[in-house]
């Protein structure tokens, strides 16, 4: 079992910068892939970013491709996002998700655990 904690959400004007952290607890964090997932009202949640175990490999979604960065600290167990020039359709309920799979994966259907979100309001 790992239990995941996001943080870091708020409202921020378009251009600008967030955070977000995930704190991790429970089994060893370097264990998992990590992925961020965002999922605006009323639509499906959808892939954002991954992090292998070991942080040696990372993907992005298109839409925040050059912008948004994933990263990690194993010996803090804590999983990051930077979001930079933020628009006003980055604006959703932000997710961290643990995969204990070998390779990153992209669906968040086979996600193992879930934070409980963190919102991020980009006013238009």
């Amino acid at each position: 079992q790992v239990q995941l904690v996001e943080s870091g959400g708020g409202l921020v004007q378009a251009g600008g910068s967030l955070r977000l952290s995930c704190a991790a607890s429970g089994r060893t964090f370097s264990r998992y892939n990590m992925g961020w997932f965002r999922q605006a009202f009323g639509k499906e949640r959808l892939f954002v970013a991954a992090i292998s175990r070991s942080a040696s490999n990372t993907y992005y979604a298109d839409s925040v491709r050059g912008r948004f960065i994933i990263s990690r600290d194993n010996v803090r167990n804590t999983l990051y996002l930077d979001m930079n020039s933020l628009k006003p359709e980055d604006t959703s309920v932000y997710y961290c998700a643990a995969d204990g799979a070998i390779g990153i994966r992209f669906n968040d259907k086979v996600y193992d655990y879930w934070g409980q979100g963190t919102q991020v309001t980009v006013p238009s």
